[in-house]
């Protein structure tokens, strides 16, 4: 039987250790930007549905969207692929569901 070899089991240990906190920072960074996507759809999803008639203060949406397209503006000048395609899915997600509460 063949054990693996201790120079193999180093080097994937650091690995792991050099490629950890790239990793960590990108994905932390992502599910940031997710739930502040997220931060307003329980509130528009209950006035859809008629649970309630309060609306977030417009200072709270207007803050919010304003660091998204600031995220958006940096994703894009850093061509990061996947956050471009996630606040922009956030953005058009937001828009459609105050046009259905607008135009409902």
């Amino acid at each position: 039987m063949k054990y693996l070899n201790v120079d193999i089991i180093e080097g994937l240990i650091k690995s792991f250790k050099e490629n950890i906190t790239h990793v960590s920072a990108e994905t932390l960074g992502w599910m940031g930007v997710i739930l502040v996507n997220l931060a307003t759809i329980p509130t528009l999803v209950a006035i859809l549905t008629g649970l309630t008639e309060k609306v977030p203060p417009v200072d709270l949406v207007l803050f919010m969207w304003v660091g998204l397209f600031l995220f958006f503006v940096k994703a894009a000048i850093s061509k990061d692929l996947l956050n471009i395609v996630t606040i922009g899915l956030g953005f058009f997600i937001q828009a459609a569901l105050m046009a259905l509460i607008l135009f409902k």
